[in-house]
């Protein structure tokens, strides 16, 4: 066995995990915002929810793509120049989200307001979506020939599975950010919260749990099963404790669940890093698309130093600003007049 290309296929499976448990309920917070927030303070207290923490979790995707990049560059070469359209999307949703949450403060009329809110919400939206449909035919298969180059046009990529891959993590992000802002909130966006996880996570997990159960279909590993029950468990167990009004356990639930859904479907698609749906012989795995030893190691000692103190620093905001968000926190809209200089 590859040792070094197993191990950095592992990292780089943790960085999509981590990414999507924690900007998972960013986007589904914009996506709240837009969708589900009742009036301007519901939707300022959701914002405050996530706002000394969704710039930070933006920093997963960021690493994931550049691990990727460095460790396995065919896997790079081949995955982003087949989905160059679905990320030029993501892209641009993530940056017009970013810009929304930096100027919807700044401006003082209803019409600014909505405008910002509109690109949060679709931003988020189309961000969920395009990650998901490139992570699903990841783990499902793109046409690619023997050079890992795609063949067909440039929607050849739009596929069921691209779909359903977009799907799942837009319903977890939904799922997850209610179980969030349950926790993170009080008042009518906590009571909220708490009521749409309760009626709408059965039917918005369907594609993720659907998504889970054609990959252990196709690949038959017995062993990752044990996974994909540790997910039902934590998903049933995170419905119980939001029944009882637990928001915390709630949303350590749809942790879990995630962890250990992600967790199937890439030790199923393992040693497999890019499946072609053209010919099994053109696949590329952790042996024939990665970097040579040497960088490999070099990334290792890196990643050794550097990871644990990005973990301590990202731990260590999430306990200062651990308190819940409330409406009467929310301040009355203001305009500020600059001072004039005599």
């Amino acid at each position: 066995m590859d040792v070094l290309p197993t191990v950095w296929f592992i990292a780089i499976s943790v960085l999509w995990i981590g990414y999507l448990l924690l900007e998972g309920f960013d986007l589904g917070v914009g996506m709240h915002m837009l969708f589900s927030a009742k009036n301007d303070t519901q939707r300022r207290v959701m914002l405050n929810t996530i706002g000394p923490v969704w710039d930070g979790n933006e920093v997963w995707l960021i690493t994931a793509g550049a691990a990727t990049f460095a460790a396995f560059p065919f896997w790079y070469a081949s995955l982003f120049s087949a989905l160059y359209l679905p990320l030029l999307f993501v892209l641009l949703g993530l940056i017009f989200r970013a810009v929304a949450i930096e100027y919807r403060g700044k401006g003082h009329t209803d019409r600014w307001r909505r405008n910002w809110d509109l690109a949060l919400g679709l931003g988020s939206l189309v961000s969920a979506f395009g990650v998901g449909a490139a992570l699903g035919l990841t783990t499902t298969g793109l046409p690619l020939n023997e050079n890992g180059d795609r063949v067909g046009g440039a929607f050849a990529w739009l596929t069921p599975y691209a779909v359903l891959g977009g799907l799942a993590v837009v319903g977890f992000c939904l799922v997850h950010a209610a179980t969030f802002l349950a926790l993170k909130s009080d008042g009518t966006v906590r009571v909220f919260a708490n009521k749409f996880f309760l009626r709408w996570a059965p039917i918005l997990l369907l594609p993720i749990v659907a998504w889970v159960l054609v990959v252990q279909f196709q690949s038959g590993k017995l062993y990752t099963l044990a996974i994909v029950v540790v997910a039902v468990v934590a998903i049933v167990w995170a419905y119980v404790n939001a029944r009882a009004g637990r928001e915390g356990r709630a949303f350590a639930g749809t942790a879990i669940f995630l962890v250990a859904g992600a967790a199937s479907i890439f030790a199923n698609v393992f040693p497999v890093v890019l499946p072609s749906t053209l010919d099994p012989a053109f696949d590329l795995t952790v042996s024939n698309a990665s970097s040579g030893d040497y960088t490999l190691g070099v990334m290792t000692w890196v990643a050794a130093f550097a990871l644990p103190l990005i973990l301590a620093y990202q731990s260590w905001t999430y306990w200062v600003f651990r308190k819940r968000v409330s409406d009467h926190h929310i301040p009355e809209a203001h305009l500020i007049v600059p001072a004039i200089r005599k």
